[in-house]
């Protein structure tokens, strides 16, 4: 088994974070200089281009701000619109597998989460990688062995 990550740490899907975010604040500034140079639109005209411009940035923002971070006492799962936050315990294991668009986590309840701030889409080999870390930090720190009681 590799090395554990020292906690805390932060899984993000960094390139699709760069592009998201490069997209949007490119997207809001072409809308905003088309609205600006655009000589036969009126005040309000231009305003409700500039807030398109805005609402598309916010919309690919909250697409960037997903990630999993780890610490000593659980994990925390940001989504796109969601915050969860689980104890160590409560992950029975950490998937992905292939064709999976991010890694899901199998949780003591039965039910399974999404985790978006895993996902292979760009940079695959960092996801894996991402992955099997989260996996052997579950394993080291979910569901302890029993220990031998005397008496």
């Amino acid at each position: 088994m590799s090395e554990l990550p020292a906690l805390p740490v932060t899984f993000r899907p960094s390139r699709t974070r760069a592009v998201l975010l490069t997209a949007g604040v490119a997207i809001f500034v072409v809308i905003t200089a088309v609205a600006l140079l655009l000589e036969k639109l009126g005040p309000g005209e231009r305003l409700s281009f500039i807030l398109t411009g805005a609402l598309m940035f916010g919309v690919l923002a909250m697409l960037a701000r997903v990630k999993v971070v780890a610490d000593e006492a659980g994990v925390t799962v940001v989504n796109i619109a969601t915050r969860r936050r689980l104890d160590w315990a409560e992950i029975v294991q950490v998937n992905l597998r292939p064709g999976d668009p991010w890694v899901f986590l199998n949780l003591s309840d039965g039910t399974s989460l999404p985790a978006l701030g895993i996902q292979p889409g760009i940079a695959k080999q960092h996801a894996i990688a991402d992955a099997r870390a989260l996996r052997a930090l579950a394993e080291t720190h979910g569901v302890k062995q029993p220990e031998d009681h005397e008496g």
